[in-house]
């Protein structure tokens, strides 16, 4: 396995780091060079978009992705604490999975398929980001410039979105105020003084994507509740999207545990659109 870390920013927080498997080099074809991997899995971790919870958690997932023949991009981005909440946490993220732009031809990445991999914070992150191109019609304007994002057509789109206990309905997890207030910890207030902000950040806002969405859930999380991945389900369905909730056996964090069953369905459904 190979690994290369790359920043994206001035930032410390701003970078990410590529698993390779050890696959051989790409190869000629008669339309040039052909991938070495299909399609890239862009990692993004958890921990309520709080400063004190990185990369590190994905790490584990990145080298089991590169263990299994994919490549994986586990990227770190500004938290609530350390530069981030509001609109950088939201810039990183896009810009982010952009950066991999500018390191596919080095390693022979197919941007075909691109696919996030979130848990917790990480699947509102990458459900999120799945929607870019939505975000300039959602009716908040203000919002919309605040957040600047790659628009000269660089922008590296997601094809696919495995979201792992993921808060997919900010409306709701503020009201329920989970993990202390940690969504309007990173949003900069409330949704009563923001309200364009949070409609803005919220996934439930962008139903109903391009892309399928698979919504894993642990039985027993207790960290996010179901509702979670049920409520965004139900209203991306509604709106004629094919989004599925996947119901698996453990808590939060047997979904980013690579020993467990729980976490290994995530990768099957990974690999399933990644071969799409």
């Amino acid at each position: 396995m190979k690994r290369q870390k790359y920043q994206y920013g001035d930032h410390p927080s701003q970078w990410g780091e590529l698993f390779l498997p050890e696959t051989p080099p790409a190869s000629s074809s008669r339309n040039g060079k052909r991938p070495a991997t299909r399609g890239v899995v862009v990692v993004i971790h958890g921990g309520y978009w709080r400063s004190q919870y990185g990369a590190e958690l994905g790490e584990p997932l990145a080298k089991d992705l590169a263990a299994h023949g994919m490549a994986a991009w586990n990227l770190e981005y500004r938290r609530a604490g350390n530069g981030g909440g509001w609109p950088h946490t939201f810039e990183d993220v896009l810009a982010g999975i952009d950066r991999l732009r500018g390191v596919a031809e080095e390693h022979g990445l197919d941007l075909a398929r691109v696919v996030a991999l979130g848990h917790s914070a990480g699947g509102h992150l990458a459900v999120w980001a799945a929607g870019r191109d939505r975000l300039a019609g959602l009716g908040t304007p203000d919002a919309d410039r605040q957040v600047e994002r790659n628009l000269n057509g660089e922008a590296v789109h997601l094809t696919g979105v495995v979201s792992q206990s993921g808060l997919l309905n900010l409306a709701q997890a503020d009201w329920l105020d989970l993990s202390n207030g940690a969504v309007s910890n990173l949003m900069g207030g409330s949704s009563g003084k923001y309200p364009k902000r949070h409609k803005y950040a919220d996934p439930m806002s962008a139903v109903p994507l391009d892309v399928p969405v698979y919504a894993v859930h642990g039985l027993e999380d207790s960290t996010v509740p179901m509702s979670q991945s049920e409520a965004y389900a139900a209203a991306a369905r509604a709106a004629g999207a094919p989004v599925q909730v996947v119901k698996v056996p453990g808590d939060h964090f047997a979904l980013i545990d690579p020993k467990a069953s729980s976490y290994r369905k995530c990768r099957e459904l990974v690999q399933e659109l990644l071969a799409t």
